[in-house]
């Protein structure tokens, strides 16, 4: 056919040579403000490297420094000291004061904590200007200067109020000893409240110490039945015990039997 007589031409069907192709592409990331390198494989492999040595780290220390347990909780220890974690420490401390505990529980459980956690999503409504410099903001530095402030604060003296000596004793793991809750022994502790603050199997609770393998005598345990006493293991008032000397035998005989191999 002749040329232009029947027979058009649409398009480019000429195929780049590879050697072209490349040349087509951007050698490295510079041409894109922010990005330097490739999100896959590049930036996730470092973050998960960087991720696997945070982790071994942590694994070596719950190694080397186990978590403190304590002792089987008892919902029936009134006189158990609690302590949350370190991060709630704040809100713990809040329910100390008066307007946040007692009747006024919900106030310092609910109302307070929504008002702050409700102000934090409120956050990016309330500020909604193109400064980022905090200077120029000053309703939103205010508001995370006061938030810090008072969540350290508080954690502090959650911290400095706490009775660390006495939730230790309290929570102490005690050898589990089985003993005749149907001898006499048993009934006089129960009638002079013994168990009321020694706990039922005689653990410890209520500021109380334990009283199983105390290693003191059946006259030793006597005579502070009797008189009380007074020691950073707890304090006991005297006159506590209201039974004769036959039960006082009883009972002293009993406790000091506890815990004994």
């Amino acid at each position: 056919m002749h040329r232009g007589k029947g027979m058009k031409f649409v398009g480019d069907s000429r195929v780049p040579a590879p050697e072209s192709r490349k040349t087509m592409l951007p050698k490295d990331y510079s041409e894109y403000p922010g990005k330097t390198e490739a999100f896959w494989p590049n930036f996730l492999l470092k973050e998960w490297m960087i991720g696997a040595v945070f982790l071994v780290g942590y694994l070596c220390l719950t190694v080397a420094h186990p978590a403190p347990l304590e002792r089987i909780a008892d919902p029936t220890d009134t006189g158990y000291i609690p302590l949350p974690d370190w991060y709630f420490l704040f809100l713990y401390q809040l329910l100390k004061y008066t307007y946040a505990s007692g009747p006024y529980t919900v106030i310092g459980a609910m109302v307070i904590p929504g008002l702050a956690f409700g102000g934090l999503l409120l956050a990016p409504f309330l500020d909604v200007g193109p400064e980022r410099r905090p200077l120029k903001r000053p309703l939103a530095t205010s508001f995370m200067l006061l938030a810090i402030a008072a969540t350290v604060f508080l954690t502090w003296q959650s911290v400095a109020t706490h009775d660390w000596a006495a939730a230790e004793r309290q929570g102490k793991i005690v050898a589990k000893v089985d003993f005749d809750k149907t001898s006499d022994g048993y009934k006089i502790a129960t009638d002079n409240a013994c168990i009321t603050c020694h706990g039922d199997s005689f653990q410890g609770g209520a500021g109380a110490p334990t009283l199983i393998g105390t290693g003191l005598s059946a006259e030793e345990v006597a005579k502070i039945a009797v008189e009380g006493k007074k020691g950073p293991g707890g304090t006991m008032p005297a006159g506590i015990f209201k039974g004769n000397d036959e039960q006082l035998k009883k009972l002293s005989e009993f406790i000091a039997e506890i815990g004994k191999k």
